[in-house]
């Protein structure tokens, strides 16, 4: 069951070009149906074994280690979050302007990038995480820039200059832990590395730095606001909803778990890039014109939030950090979707030239509000919870500081995301937006979808945390131990 995470989503891309010959709208389908598929199958495997490892070997590579796929509690979380975005992209893309000859090319690379996750998320060594991520990222290039356009193509060769940073970064890493254990298997090298050995702090700082990057956290994030603003609207839903935190946010976690564990210092240095993250991405995100650059510059410190929680080490911030992590991928999956339906309605996504669209575009702006309420994290909204146990960790384990930096981050997310809230739907109607109306249901069922999920993970909080996150913590806790 395992494979078919990363084989269905391959063999639906490879019958793309026949697909595209008997049946017009066949590529969007199959992108949808696969999706749907991915994210019925998660569901199945959480409700039949949570709490166990499903471990399949796959085969053995010439130097003789055997590259395997697991799941467990994190992974099954990411693969949630991964199916859910895909499958809100999928509904979007399908009403989003495409050439018609070009549609089957772009719903095949969706799915590639999706078996890439998929085979990210479940890998359980060094060699096989490299070769999705990879994978990932060149798919990520080409989606970025698949308009082909000057601010498209800037974006992509950003992203593809410091990814290719991280790249050679994470091979070094890599190469240095095989030397010293001669394995690239998360449980070899977490028995044979010494952590006193200068190699091996070598190979650790070098793998932690390309995750940073791939996270984009602060300051190694000069590629996200570009990426994410040049996008395509269906890519950037899907690059801010999952992409980044699949290849930052989730494989330094699970690296870091499996692998080193937590020392004080790294403790701190993560806790530090987190606290600076979550503060200047939102002071950044406050000062932004353009509805997609803020919600950019909003993933930043969001991601920053994961980060803290996770630094602190404890079963506690690790439940805060999982459940943000996909809180986030739905909120801001939302938003991304809102900004999408805002410019494809009015041809701009510039605050200056809109407002009063809350009349004219009522589901977009509701659900608008919705995402906008999760992210600055308002009770009872999902995102309100995650935050809230994040702080709590960070105070229960001393630092103190940091807590009440994540407060004021808070407030000010609040406050930009009001103003965003304000220029977009509230005020007079400018001149040109009279005759604008509600996007197509193709385009606001997404939203809807996303914003009923947020609201349901806040309201039924109580049933989530002992069903779902009180699990992870259990597994991940050993893991520390």
């Amino acid at each position: 069951m395992l494979l078919a995470f990363i084989f269905v989503p391959l063999l639906g891309a490879a019958i793309m070009p026949i697909i595209r010959k008997i049946w017009a709208k066949g590529s969007t389908w199959i992108m949808t149906l696969v999706s749907f598929y991915l994210v019925v199958t998660t569901g199945w495997i959480a409700y039949q074994n949570f709490l166990s490892s499903q471990k399949l070997v796959l085969t053995e590579w010439l130097l003789g280690q055997k590259l395997a796929l697991s799941v467990d509690g994190l992974s099954l979380i990411a693969l949630a979050a991964i199916g859910l975005v895909s499958l809100v992209t999928a509904i979007y893309s399908a009403g989003y302007s495409l050439d018609p000859d070009r549609r089957p090319g772009y719903n095949a690379l969706l799915l590639l990038i999706v078996a890439g996750m998929n085979g990210l998320v479940m890998s359980t060594d060094l060699f096989s995480l490299y070769v999705f991520l990879e994978i990932v990222s060149l798919v990520a290039y080409i989606l970025i820039a698949y308009q082909n356009d000057v601010e498209g193509l800037e974006g992509s060769f950003k992203y593809f200059m410091l990814s290719s940073v991280a790249t050679v970064f994470l091979l070094l890493g890599t190469t240095l832990l095989f030397a010293i254990t001669g394995s690239v298997s998360f449980i070899d090298l977490a028995a044979g590395i010494k952590s006193g050995n200068i190699i091996v702090q070598l190979g650790f700082v070098s793998v932690i730095f390309a995750f940073l990057v791939k996270a984009g956290m602060i300051p190694f994030h000069a590629w996200l606001p570009d990426a994410y603003t040049a996008a395509p609207s269906p890519v950037s839903i899907l690059l801010a909803g999952i992409v980044t935190k699949i290849c930052g946010v989730y494989t330094l976690m699970r690296v870091v778990l499996a692998v080193f564990g937590f020392t004080k210092s790294f403790s701190l240095m993560l806790l530090l890039i987190g606290a600076i993250s979550v503060v200047l991405g939102a002071f950044l995100a406050f000062g932004q014109k353009n509805f997609k650059r803020m919600l950019a510059f909003s993933s930043i410190s969001q991601i920053g939030y994961m980060m803290m929680g996770f630094a602190t080490g404890s079963p506690l911030g690790l439940i805060g950090a999982a459940f943000h992590f996909f809180n986030h991928a739905v909120f801001k999956s939302l938003l991304f979707i809102n900004a999408g339906a805002v410019e494809q309605a009015t041809g701009t996504r510039n605050f200056d030239e809109l407002g009063g669209l809350a009349g004219k575009m009522p589901v977009t702006g509701v659900t608008s509000i919705i995402g906008m309420l999760s992210t600055a994290g308002i009770p009872p909204l999902a995102g309100f919870w995650s935050k809230l146990i994040i702080i709590i960790a960070l105070w229960q384990g001393g630092y103190h500081s940091y807590a009440l930096i994540a407060v004021f981050a808070s407030v000010i997310t609040l406050g930009y995301l009001l103003s965003l809230q304000h220029s977009v739907f509230f005020g007079k109607v400018k001149q040109g937006l009279e005759e604008v109306h509600e996007v197509k249901p193709v385009f606001y069922w997404p939203a809807i979808i996303m914003a009923s999920i947020t609201v349901c993970c806040g309201i039924f909080f109580w049933f989530i945390i002992p069903k779902l996150i009180l699990p992870v913590s259990s597994l991940l806790g050993s893991m520390l131990k």
